[in-house]
């Protein structure tokens, strides 16, 4: 229960410090982010940006899984094919 106790606070400490780290950086800097001065521009690549990114992770994990689920029906086949062997029934 102490153990518990100790990281509720902890992770209380660290959420809170991490709220004020934005407003922190925007009184230093007067609003401005670390690219510089923000307009439409700026704005309409980076969503531009959001929009590709999205597509091509879906793409690149059905990639990925359509890898997998080859070498698991690989797999599955050559259990299949140990088990009708004569070579892998039976004793010595």
């Amino acid at each position: 229960m102490r153990r518990r106790r100790q990281m509720l606070i902890a992770c209380s400490v660290l959420l809170a410090l991490l709220a004020l780290a934005p407003a922190a950086g925007a009184i230093t800097y007067s609003g401005e982010g670390l690219y510089g001065e923000t307009n439409d521009v700026v704005i309409t690549n980076a969503m531009f940006a959001v929009i590709a990114f999205f597509p091509i992770i879906i793409v690149i994990f059905s990639l990925i899984q359509a890898y997998l689920d080859r070498r698991k029906h690989a797999r599955l086949d050559a259990a299949k094919a140990r088990a009708r062997s004569a070579d892998w029934q039976g004793g010595w």
